[in-house]
């Protein structure tokens, strides 16, 4: 009798810890992208403080997340699995909620940086495209919504069909895009951070703060410190992400680690020094609703070379791009290992002919063009997209912190035990966070707090919905509040889950 042979497509090995490094040169693009933003709530100090605040904390983060990547090295999909096999046996429905907060966190990195990209090109090199009458700028209502079509809109989907297909052919391919963008950014990153104190262009004078530190309750004080370190993890927290692609490093257990440490020291230098450099050169009186996206940088290139304003976009613009690359691997890897782990369709845990999941990307790439239509109509539009994505992606944070300390019940760690202490201090920080921020994040950018919370909740309800839908009517299973999870290496092989080498 014939049988039929089945191919089982796997990730493969490929790429190095610094390759995995240079994926995560993506976040000082995100940086880029909201430091205007938090100079005008703040101020050129205020924004200082926060950002350097947060990186630190960002990188106390990896540290931890390097140990649970040591724990989990065959599982892709980063923190939000760990999340997940730590949580099982407690609660199963904190898996689909981690993992979809988590995608979502990273996936709108497409529209929401990438629109920026489009306002630059539009202000720097086609300004005629902006008129009220020009032949770009389109509204229609559909169901009640409105949809918009423009020039940056346009470019921006033009990049994202791009980033999808160099993704679709393989991690290679996209890897390199990060290699050319990534040497790219440096460039303005290296002028901005350190040639200002030499030229004489940075002055103490251009620094002020809009911060009460005194008051606990005030929009001006202590809550507003909360809600901008609420905003500002979704970049400084996002170094992580090469622990997304632990299955896809030559020697998973020592790259991964490796390259979650390097990438935090990077992150705390750039995050440290680029708003110092940039607002300190520009004055942070002087950045406004006009110019916060980011052509605010392109002067303060030209005052510190006297030249190259146009070059300066070009080179923020590919720093931008490589974030927009690094999301959609991220993203799209999220979402395969939550699906190879049962927690949403099986649709999303498919690999293409290249061994890549296509099928995520190509769901990240249509959301995206999505967003894009519907938010991305305006500068502050980028803001709100962000915003939407945070209250997932801090819950996930919560999630993967308290899950290292329920792991280390079960498991021997190779971290001092004085980490355990850190880990439950981060939880507790990630916590305060998505209370206090999500609760007043309206403080941000000048909206209500309904408008943007309403639809993340409505998101991690859908993860929910799908997560139901693959137990009950794909696996034909009851649903189970708590699943049953191995509590050492030798256990997980009896019962056929992928081993860990700690």
């Amino acid at each position: 009798m014939a049988t039929a042979a089945v191919e089982e497509r796997e990730l493969l090995k490929t790429i190095s810890w610094f390759d995995g490094f240079v994926v995560a040169l993506a976040n000082p693009s995100f940086l880029i992208t909201g430091l205007g933003a938090s100079v005008l709530g703040l101020g050129g100090w205020g924004a200082v403080i926060l950002w350097t605040t947060s990186v630190v904390i960002g990188a106390l983060h990896n540290y931890v997340y390097s140990e649970l990547a040591a724990m989990f090295p065959k599982l892709s999909g980063g923190i939000a699995i760990y999340a997940h096999e730590a949580w099982k046996k407690y609660l199963s429905f904190v898996g689909p909620i981690a993992a979809f907060g988590y995608w979502i966190g990273w996936s709108v990195v497409l529209s929401a940086t990438g629109v920026v990209v489009g306002f630059l090109v539009q202000a720097q090199f086609y300004t005629s495209s902006a008129a009220a009458g020009s032949s770009w700028n389109h509204s229609w209502q559909i169901f009640g919504q409105s949809i918009y079509f423009s020039f940056p809109i346009a470019l921006t989907i033009v990049i994202i069909g791009a980033i999808w297909t160099f993704n679709v052919l393989g991690m290679r391919p996209a890897v390199w895009v990060g290699y050319v963008t990534g040497g790219l950014l440096l460039i303005p990153l290296a002028v901005i951070m350190f040639l200002p104190y030499i030229t004489g262009d940075w002055h103490s004078a251009n620094m002020h703060s809009n911060l009460n530190w005194h008051s606990l309750t005030g929009d001006n004080g202590i809550k507003l410190v909360i809600v901008w370190l609420y905003v500002m993890c979704w970049s400084s927290y996002g170094m992580e992400c090469c622990a997304t692609f632990a299955p896809e490093y030559h020697d998973t257990a020592r790259d991964t680690g490796k390259a979650l440490r390097v990438a935090a020291v990077f992150g705390v230098i750039v995050y440290g020094l680029l708003p110092l450099g940039a607002v300190g050169t520009f004055g942070d009186q002087n950045i406004t609703l006009d110019n916060y996206l980011g052509s605010f940088y392109a002067t303060t290139f030209h005052d510190i070379l006297g030249t190259g304003t146009g070059l300066a976009i070009l080179l923020l613009c590919a720093g931008i791009v490589l974030a927009m690359n690094t999301a959609t691997a991220d993203g799209s890897r999220a979402l395969y290992g939550i699906s190879q782990d049962g927690m949403t369709i099986r649709w999303f845990g498919r690999l293409n002919r290249y061994h890549v999941p296509a099928n995520a990307m190509t769901l990240d790439a249509l959301l995206n063009i999505v967003l894009l239509c519907t938010y991305a109509s305006d500068p502050i539009g980028a803001l709100k997209i962000l915003v939407i994505s945070n209250l997932g992606y801090v819950l996930c944070h919560v999630f993967a912190t308290s899950g290292f300390l329920l792991l280390r019940k079960d498991r021997p760690i190779k971290v001092n035990s004085i980490w355990v202490g850190v880990c439950g201090l981060l939880f507790l920080f990630d916590l305060t966070l998505l209370i206090v921020g999500a609760a007043n994040v309206g403080l941000a950018y000048g909206a209500s707090t309904r408008s943007t919370v309403v639809p993340s909740i409505l998101i991690l309800v859908i993860a929910l919905g799908l997560y139901v839908y693959r137990v009950v009517v794909q696996e034909k299973k009851p649903l189970q509040l708590r699943l049953p999870a191995a509590t050492m290496p030798e256990e997980e092989a009896a019962i056929g889950m992928p081993t860990s080498t700690v």
